[in-house]
């Protein structure tokens, strides 16, 4: 199982600093919705320039104009676009063909998908390389949600995923258990206080 950072920081000197003190722990590099909002794609170019041998993953979340903005993601120096899966079949089948073009993945994100299980096996059909079962806050909050529900929708799919929302060291364990193909950490590295240590005991507690 791969190991992901999810870094929520808001400029590239801050996501510069942040990934050089983990980078040697993930092998994946993240730049979060709000870092690419905040900084830009230009953020995406710097992160793969220091971090080359890294998979860089630039968290889009498109919802439209899927070929369009997963091309440009990638020109940036992105290896990995999200396209949300509440998107359209013609807009994750778009961001595909970019990613086709440039020998590179689309990672379709479910949050805010009811049945999570059954539209990962569609997107995937439609080219996504992994699901990413993911739940935001509000999703968190209501009645019924847990975090073994992620889990479960992603083991029942039967397609590579990836879980984001709620994974730290005393969750990892159980997330690999069910079978994810990437564990994603976002605030129990960077809200550490040695961030480089957070990542290094996620990356040993990986089996």
């Amino acid at each position: 199982m791969k190991l992901q950072v999810a870094m929520d920081v808001l400029t590239t000197d801050d996501a510069l600093a942040l990934a050089g003190k983990v980078a040697a722990h993930v092998d994946i590099i993240e730049l979060g919705t709000p870092l690419i909002k905040a900084a830009g794609l230009s953020a995406v170019t710097a992160i793969k320039a220091a971090h080359p041998d890294k998979i860089v993953f630039a968290d889009l979340k498109t919802m439209d104009a899927g070929e369009l903005e997963a091309d440009i993601a990638f020109a940036a120096g992105a290896d990995l676009v999200t396209v949300l899966g509440v998107a359209g079949d013609s807009t994750i089948a778009g961001a595909v063909k970019a990613a086709e073009k440039h020998g590179k993945g689309i990672v379709v994100d479910l949050i805010g998908v009811a049945d999570k299980s059954a539209r990962a096996r569609e997107v995937v059909a439609l080219g996504a390389q992994f699901v990413e079962m993911h739940a935001g806050l509000d999703e968190q909050a209501e009645d019924g949600f847990t975090f073994e529900t992620l889990l479960t929708d992603g083991s029942d799919s039967g397609v590579d995923f990836s879980v984001a929302g709620g994974v730290n060291i005393s969750s990892i364990a159980a997330v690999q258990a069910a079978g994810a193909t990437v564990a994603v950490a976002g605030s129990a590295i960077y809200s550490a206080t040695d961030p480089g240590t957070a990542a290094a005991e996620l990356r040993a507690a990986i089996a």
